[in-house]
């Protein structure tokens, strides 16, 4: 697999869309940091990692609203291993008018725009989500 990012999203994406109560997928750091932004937000309602046979995964519980709707609207993979997306903290711009937010690498860890904006720290864009 050459992009694990875009296939963790993609399961997440999928799983939304049928309305599974649990999407999960093979642990790594990058999706873990992922994870926990997606619960900061309240996006998810939890996650925890599963180990079986020495392998570990990560497995997600999603939150749907009162009306069984998805919270998350879309996940969109930003920098892609044929094409890293750099910024600035200059350049973050509001996504989707300020409903969205992106995730971005930076020298200081996985954050959001908005966080990396604050600490004045620019980065590689991972996603939007929205």
């Amino acid at each position: 697999m050459t992009d694990p990012i875009a296939d963790f999203l993609t399961r997440i994406r999928n799983a939304l869309k049928v309305k599974k109560k649990k999407v999960e997928a093979p642990y790594s750091k990058m999706k873990l940091a992922i994870s926990k932004i997606l619960k900061e937000k309240e996006l998810i309602q939890d996650f925890k990692i599963r180990e079986e046979n020495g392998k570990k995964f990560i497995v997600l519980t999603l939150k749907y609203d009162e009306n069984g709707e998805p919270l998350i609207e879309n996940l969109l993979r930003v920098s892609k291993p044929g094409r890293r997306v750099y910024m600035g903290y200059r350049d973050f711009k509001p996504v989707k008018s300020g409903f969205g937010f992106r995730i971005v690498s930076t020298s200081r860890g996985v954050m959001t725009d908005i966080e990396a904006k604050r600490r004045k720290l620019g980065g590689e864009v991972i996603c939007e989500i929205y």
